[in-house]
């Protein structure tokens, strides 16, 4: 578990480090502008970073269901050979989805306006300013966003309800209230995170409206990152003695 959130957490800072520092030179510089080269290589890391977690989502819910349906036998079900493989694939999914869309996005003729109506140079608003037919890229963002998303969140769904059946033959109150803490994190992390892909890319183009859909991706890749470390942190026992052995070594005390 603890080295699928190393890495979650990895991917969400280097998604937040491709955004945000130009998003905020945007926001004070009166000259808002990034090169041509600069904006595929945003956009390539967006899709990286964005497609990978994804995958890690979808693997951290089946090393939940290991854990909880058959505790035993963790340690061998998901030892080295197994959550290295999960993550390293997670990875090379990101790499290649995002080569197919930066590939296919950059490949157009921006022959019109050249203002992105957004934070960040994200597929569907350089889709939009366009002179090129884009039909055809439209189809590919919504064949494969649908089926990462299709692909992951049944993964979710069919680990989860393994765990559900786990927790129906469970007799311990408490063993069921510590199945629940384990996974809530883990589900309120996901629910965020697909809710706002679904949102952003799984429309046409013509539907775009600047307003709401700049809010949308601020939030999935400002907010996001800054929520998961809370979200999986705060209810996670080793994580809170931690902070407080480190907090009492800086004179805080904490009851």
């Amino acid at each position: 578990m603890y080295y699928f959130l190393s890495v979650l957490s990895s991917v969400d800072a280097s998604y937040s480090t491709d955004v945000i520092p130009n998003m905020l030179v945007n926001f004070i510089s009166k000259r808002k502008v990034i090169s041509f080269y600069g904006c595929a290589t945003q956009s390539f890391l967006a899709v990286t970073f964005g497609t990978t977690e994804c995958f890690l989502l979808a693997a951290m819910a089946y090393d939940r269901y290991v854990a909880i349906y058959n505790p035993l036998l963790y340690s061998v079900s998901m030892s080295p050979r197994v959550y290295v493989p999960l993550i390293m694939a997670s990875c090379v999914g990101g790499i290649l989805h995002a080569i197919l869309h930066t590939v296919a996005t950059f490949s157009l003729s921006f022959c019109g306006s050249n203002v992105i109506r957004h934070i960040f140079c994200d597929i569907p608003p350089l889709l939009a300013i366009s002179c090129s037919d884009t039909h055809i890229n439209e189809l590919l963002l919504f064949l494969f966003v649908s089926s990462i998303e299709i692909v992951t969140i049944l993964i979710v769904l069919i680990s989860y309800g393994f765990i559900l059946l786990a927790i129906l033959k469970m007799h311990s109150a408490e063993g069921r209230r510590k199945v629940f803490s384990t996974c809530g994190s883990h589900l309120t992390g996901v629910s965020i995170y697909h809710g706002t892909i679904l949102f952003m890319y799984m429309r046409p183009s013509s539907s775009y409206a600047l307003e709401h859909d700049m809010i949308v991706s601020v939030f999935y890749s400002t907010v996001i990152p800054m929520l998961n470390p809370i979200i999986y942190s705060l209810r996670n026992k080793d994580v809170i003695e931690a902070m407080k052995r480190l907090l009492k070594k800086v004179g805080v005390w904490i009851k």
